[in-house]
């Protein structure tokens, strides 16, 4: 897999669950996020090259969350080396901007992009 992200990820610690807001069903958790892509740990495989509108939990400074939706495409998925995980990377293609600015805020406080 060749690495051409724009911006490196940063790892999130907190617990951001995400929904497919098309099937009202989970898709997984973030593993690692930008403000232009993010990997997925899933239960099972996305589909290859797909598109999805989903939504997560994104934390304040003041520690208030609110729900953030994005359109994302998916660009590769491998068995992760915990039994029964798959990651998947997703470039996010639709982003509202204020919803971008609230994740630019999000990634600036947990380090540098």
């Amino acid at each position: 897999m060749n690495d051409v992200r724009r911006n490196p990820r940063i790892p999130v610690d907190d617990h951001l669950p995400v929904q497919n807001t098309i099937t009202n069903q989970p898709m997984g958790r973030i593993g690692n996020l930008s403000i232009d892509g993010m990997m997925l740990i899933q239960n099972r495989p996305p589909r290859d090259d797909a598109l999805y509108q989903v939504s997560f939990p994104l934390p304040d400074a003041q520690g208030h969350t609110q729900p953030i939706e994005i359109g994302i495409h998916e660009t590769w998925t491998e068995d992760a080396s915990v039994p029964g995980q798959i990651w998947s990377g997703f470039e996010i293609i639709d982003i509202a901007e204020n919803d971008r600015q609230r994740l630019l805020r999000y990634l600036d406080s947990r380090g540098p992009r």
